[in-house]
């Protein structure tokens, strides 16, 4: 089923990039490509993972856009494609101006129930009769 009328910028582009995004591993490995470029092996170090599991991983960014592989002699560094990320925030300000357009709406409620319970005179205390 196809979604349309609601202004999507290119679905299933966006659909690849929230789907690559899911995994903390290349969420990982993008943040490590931000500082630059880097090899496979490179990229696998930190984790516990094989070659094999890391290449897949690269495989999803790969197809999402997320990175590209280059070529500088006998290496194949990857790097960062930021297009789909920025594609993806686009996407995500929407949403978050339409909670901040809520959120003021709430501080103004907020604000307005503080001021009407300012203005509540105080109820005088009953002294006890012995």
């Amino acid at each position: 089923m196809e979604l349309t009328g609601y202004g999507s910028p290119s679905p299933g582009h966006l659909d690849a990039t929230f789907a690559a995004l899911a995994d903390p591993t290349r969420r990982a490995i993008l943040a490590r490509l931000a500082s630059g470029e880097a090899s496979v092996s490179e990229l696998a170090e930190p984790f516990a993972m094989s070659q094999p599991a890391i290449s897949k991983h690269l495989k999803v960014l790969e197809r999402a856009g997320l990175i590209s592989r280059g070529q500088d002699a006998q290496r194949r560094p990857r790097r960062l494609e930021a297009a789909p990320l920025a594609e993806a925030t686009r996407w995500l300000e929407h949403y978050r101006q339409f909670w901040e357009e809520n959120f003021q709406a709430l501080d103004a409620v907020l604000e307005d129930l503080k001021e009407q319970e300012a203005r509540r005179p105080t109820p005088r205390k009953r002294r006890k009769h012995p």
